[in-house]
């Protein structure tokens, strides 16, 4: 009998939520549980699971993995219940027959997880009013997401104008779950009599998705039919759904540039 090897496969999975570990046997000969050792260890070598003819082996599992696993025999996949950040890694699926001359290899595959966990909408807060140099201080942050945002900045809106804010991006990283906080701090020129409208936007990776808050209008109201020819520019092509801003936009909007 030879060992079959599948390619290796990327996974993503969220925070608290089941990630899947796919073995993708075929199992040509038709065989069945009883004469199988199946088991799934991660990086360190650490046995996630184990299936030994047909009976789970939960003496052999690791502590860290103990009640965390479900084998689905359907699709011959393993899924990782409670996902945390520090799951993230590569696992790998053994299949072995057992024959009458002892275990003998005849799968393997291994697979690549990564952990994702949602920021929460960006949440713009307004330090000081209309002081008398015409500048306004606000800051703008987001919580409890994985892995660290690429940046985050301010889009200033007038009937006429999008300009684009830049800060310098705090950000915290919390040593149990891993999840980080970010904020921005920014001073902005507010021309007397203007009425404006401010939106922050948190840029995401590994993707290239766009967060924003909801939008902060200063002064009676920035005109709804602010479209931004800004994202037009940025996507290089024609959106025609990018909303405008702030009549059109929704509680945790988002969009991904492609």
């Amino acid at each position: 009998e030879g060992i079959s090897s599948a390619a290796s496969l990327k996974s993503q999975a969220y925070f608290n939520e089941t990630g899947e570990l796919p073995c993708h046997f075929t199992n040509s000969q038709n065989l069945s549980l009883d004469e199988l050792v199946i088991f799934w260890q991660d990086q360190d070598n650490l046995v996630l699971y184990e299936l030994y003819r047909g009976q789970e082996k939960p003496h052999n599992v690791n502590s860290k993995y103990m009640g965390r696993t479900s084998f689905d025999q359907a699709t011959w996949t393993l899924r990782l219940h409670n996902v945390q950040i520090k799951d993230k890694g590569s696992y790998q699926c053994f299949i072995h027959h057992k024959g009458p001359h002892g275990l003998v290899p005849i799968h393997q595959m291994s697979s690549d997880l990564s952990v994702l966990a949602n920021f929460s909408q960006p949440e713009i807060n307004l330090l000081t009013n209309h002081t008398e140099n015409s500048v306004i201080n606000l800051t703008c942050s987001s919580t409890q997401g994985y892995p660290e945002p690429q940046r985050m900045y301010m889009l200033l809106n007038t009937k006429n104008s999008t300009t684009e804010h830049d800060a310098d991006m705090k950000k915290s990283q919390n040593n149990i779950t891993e999840l980080y906080n970010v904020s921005i701090r920014v001073s902005l020129p507010i021309p007397p009599e203007t009425n404006v409208s401010i939106v922050c936007v948190l840029q995401l990776e590994p993707s290239k998705t766009l967060l924003f808050s909801l939008p902060c209008n200063i002064g009676k109201s920035a005109s709804p039919d602010c479209c931004f020819r800004y994202y037009t520019q940025m996507v290089k092509t024609d959106h025609p759904n990018i909303p405008c801003l702030p009549g059109n936009l929704q509680p945790g909007y988002f969009m991904t540039l492609s």
